[in-house]
């Protein structure tokens, strides 16, 4: 009687141990599908106000398309030549506690800044990463101080929104509009605004300019690859990440051939 009477409380134990597990999963997967929907909804969104000032090509990412690091993480990326303007990748990744996209613009054709915006879904929280790089063949025009005009006035209506607090990098140089911004799950509708207000705002800007001079264009290819190649060389949190799991050699590769789409606009006569 004595044994029955001991193993009974680690049953017990065991049973709610297990109970509190099978919770957590739950949360975790209908939080994780509640972002997921959230996420791709703006990204959507994303593609169709670009679709809106210019004609959107897809292009074959090849064995990019879906990277798997570590055996859990798994990131799939599309990407799109951006007609007239330059390359566009979108990578997105689902990681149960964590979902995010990398909605990149590498423009090539038009004197504007490169464009990131990458979107953190955790949990009920949102950290929300809206960064332009100077980097286009021309910074000193009346045009390009239009421009980054016109995203700092856009950027203005969301200057409620608190401000996350970021170590200093290498290339904070290179930043001309930054917006590091938190957020919460319930204020989901204004994270996708920001995303598709700033969007809208680079694409209007970049949609009225001319094409760059052939000069403006070698440039910005060179700024281009001078940047990507810095995050390599020189680090940055999401390239060391890709460093560490796939080796230099095919991080390098991957940047070049698909998220920033230099290989194919240095080909080109």
């Amino acid at each position: 009687m004595k044994e029955k009477s001991k193993k009974k409380p680690v049953l017990i134990v065991l049973g709610v141990i297990l109970a509190l597990i099978a919770v957590i999963v739950t949360v975790l997967a209908v939080n994780a599908s509640r972002n997921m929907k959230a996420m791709n909804a703006m990204i959507d969104q994303g593609l169709n106000e670009v679709k809106a000032h210019y004609t959107l090509t897809p292009c074959d990412a090849g064995a990019y398309t879906d990277q798997t690091m570590y055996g859990v993480m798994k990131f799939h990326t599309e990407q799109y030549e951006v007609e007239n303007l330059g390359n566009l990748s979108v990578m997105t990744t689902n990681m149960g506690m964590m979902q995010m996209v990398s909605f990149m613009i590498t423009p090539f054709e038009k004197n504007v800044p490169l464009c990131t915006l990458d979107f953190m879904y955790i949990m009920g929280n949102r950290k929300s990463y809206v960064e332009f790089y100077d980097l286009a063949g021309n910074t000193e025009s009346a045009e390009y101080d239009g421009v980054i005009d016109a995203l700092r006035e856009t950027g203005q209506h969301y200057a409620d929104v608190p401000e996350l607090e970021l170590s200093e990098t290498w290339y904070d140089s290179l930043l001309s509009v930054v917006m590091h911004k938190s957020l919460t799950g319930k204020e989901e509708e204004r994270n996708t605004a920001l995303f598709c207000d700033m969007l809208k705002a680079y694409l209007d800007a970049s949609a009225a300019l001319p094409q760059c001079t052939p000069e403006e264009a070698a440039a910005q290819l060179d700024k281009t690859e001078n940047y990507s190649n810095g995050l390599i060389e020189k680090g940055g949190v999401s390239t060391d990440a890709f460093k560490k799991a796939f080796g230099e050699e095919t991080t390098r590769d991957f940047f070049n051939k698909v998220f920033f789409g230099t290989d194919r606009y240095r080909e080109t006569p």
